[in-house]
């Protein structure tokens, strides 16, 4: 099953993609310090150049991908409103984050070990993107 590993691995990648750039989106005009702006910036950037990678394998197995779940998105953004609208502060904008990248590293890992059998490069690309979210949480610690 392969294939089905693949497919599956690929579109919660996707999903995951999608959920990183629609959160960064979500905060990004409330950051004021410009190098935590541009930090975000580039994430969003790295997160774009993955999703142009999976979406050609996924076009090549004619598969369209996977939004996120509608229910988590909803929460998050309700979670990251009602958050900004009491503080717009930098240290819970790299707070919110922190916690959507751990969130996206657990995911991301729960389905790579889910999907085994997924072709090398699909679990090159997922690898990949728990780097991106590690190394986000990571460079943003110094705003917590």
């Amino acid at each position: 099953m392969i294939e089905d590993d693949t497919i599956k691995l690929l579109r919660e990648s996707d999903a995951g993609i999608k959920m990183g750039v629609a959160s960064i989106d979500d905060v990004i005009d409330y950051v004021s310090d410009n190098n935590f702006k541009e930090c975000l910036k580039v994430c969003k950037t790295e997160h774009e150049k993955l999703k142009d990678e999976i979406q050609v394998l996924l076009e090549k197995y004619q598969d369209e991908g996977k939004s996120p779940n509608p229910f988590v998105k909803g929460v998050s953004s309700f979670k990251t409103n009602m958050q900004m609208a009491m503080h717009k502060s930098d240290d819970k904008i790299a707070d919110l984050m922190t916690d959507g990248c751990n969130m996206g590293v657990k995911s991301l890992s729960r389905y790579l070990n889910q999907y085994k059998a997924a072709d090398e490069t699909s679990k090159d690309l997922t690898k990949r993107l728990i780097s991106l979210e590690e190394k986000l949480a990571v460079d943003i610690r110094g705003y917590l």
